[in-house]
């Protein structure tokens, strides 16, 4: 039977033959139009322009959604691995090709810690002034994430347990951390923070599990 993890992949993760110069020249495209999204859904958030500004705006917006719906998947992006490149494009926390992600540039060690320094904005209120709960969640689900795959084994979420210190603020540098504090078999048993410069906001535990696909056979 072969033992390559690639050749068992569950749906949504998707094996093409896109090539390094491909990939790039997609990246040079998609980055900018993404964060040009990701202003305007700030601007829509915040912005006091006239009302007739706004539909003129809203004009525009309808004009690019034409151009877009041309070609369009069906599903949604998943990960794709091309040349030993994996792309996951759609992701809400990374996801290049996702206004709603903040985006985070999370670091590990390569063994068993990740960590995350980064700023939300308007798009992620939930209490005014301060981070939706949610989010917080979202965010340190991710990290923890990385640090149960940092040694490049993919391990998925079975629990993931939060306790929330204090509101975590908008608009102000944060950083997430998270290290793996025991293995089980299957199972890496992850801990970690959230928090800003005046200490941590956010405390989280969970267990994260290798998918049997990912298992050797």
């Amino acid at each position: 039977m072969d033992d390559d993890p690639l050749s068992r992949l569950p749906d949504g993760w998707t094996l093409d033959e896109t090539t390094p110069e491909e990939i790039e020249a997609q990246r040079q495209v998609y980055e900018p139009f993404t964060e040009s999204l990701r202003e305007l859904v700030d601007l829509g958030i915040r912005s006091d322009a006239a009302l007739d500004d706004v539909r003129r705006a809203h004009e525009h917006l309808e004009a690019a959604n034409a151009l877009l719906r041309g070609q369009v998947t069906q599903s949604s992006y998943g990960v794709r691995i091309g040349n030993g490149t994996g792309r996951n494009w759609g992701n809400a926390i990374m996801g290049l090709r996702n206004a709603l992600a903040p985006p985070l540039d999370i670091q590990t060690d390569g063994v068993s810690r990740s960590w995350c320094d980064f700023t939300l904005g308007a798009a992620y209120e939930g209490p005014p002034r301060l981070v939706h709960g949610g989010v917080t969640a979202l965010v340190l689900d991710h990290v923890f994430g990385a640090a149960a795959g940092a040694d490049q084994v993919p391990r998925m979420t079975g629990t993931l347990t939060i306790t929330y210190r204090r509101g975590t603020r908008l608009g102000v540098p944060l950083r997430a951390e998270a290290r793996v504090d025991r293995v089980e078999g299957w199972k890496s048993f992850v801990v970690g923070t959230l928090g800003d410069v005046e200490g941590t906001t956010v405390e989280a535990e969970g267990i994260f599990i290798q998918p049997r696909w990912a298992r050797p056979s």
